[in-house]
């Protein structure tokens, strides 16, 4: 992913209005982010666990999204992350909901996927990052096909939020 600024990220959110996406929490040191090694920036709301918020680059041009995170689930022993599947224990892989983009979100149609709470899907997969012991299964497919297929779930993912 190419390196954004704070203006870039939010003018780039498709399911929220221009109010909300003014006063969205964004990285604060966006300088030090490790750009090469992203295919999407995703953070967390510090005042709002609730929420969390992902951009990427879709067709050339920048694609941002909220998100709403499900209640902790009691009782799950290990989760998969539908993006990079990548195994967590506990609460480390949360259903997360986007509302649609356009009239569909404003009817309150949302779609969800299970992601890594802390939106670190592509540094586990190109091992920039260790989930714990046994959170990534051994595959006969290359880094680059992992990162592939990751980019293809998120652009999956994406394209149900922005399609209404």
């Amino acid at each position: 992913m190419r390196a954004v600024s704070e203006q870039e990220i939010r003018a780039s959110f498709v399911n929220c209005s221009k109010g909300e996406a003014k006063r969205l929490a964004v990285p604060r040191d966006l300088r030090v982010t490790p750009w090469d090694d992203l295919d999407f920036l995703g953070w967390r709301d510090p005042a709002a666990p609730d929420r969390s918020y992902l951009v990427t680059e879709r067709d050339d041009r920048l694609v941002g999204v909220t998100l709403r995170l499900s209640a902790p689930q009691r009782g799950i022993q290990r989760s998969m992350c539908s993006l990079c599947l990548t195994v967590h224990s506990g609460n480390g892989v949360a259903l997360m909901a986007a509302r649609k983009a356009g009239q569909a979100g404003r009817d309150n149609n949302s779609v969800g996927l299970y992601i890594c709470t802390d939106l670190d899907c592509s540094l586990y997969v190109r091992g920039r990052k260790s989930p714990e012991p046994g959170g990534r299964i051994e595959e006969s497919l290359t880094v680059e096909e992992q990162v592939e297929r990751t980019r293809t779930n998120l652009f999956t993912f994406v394209d149900k939020v922005v399609d209404a």
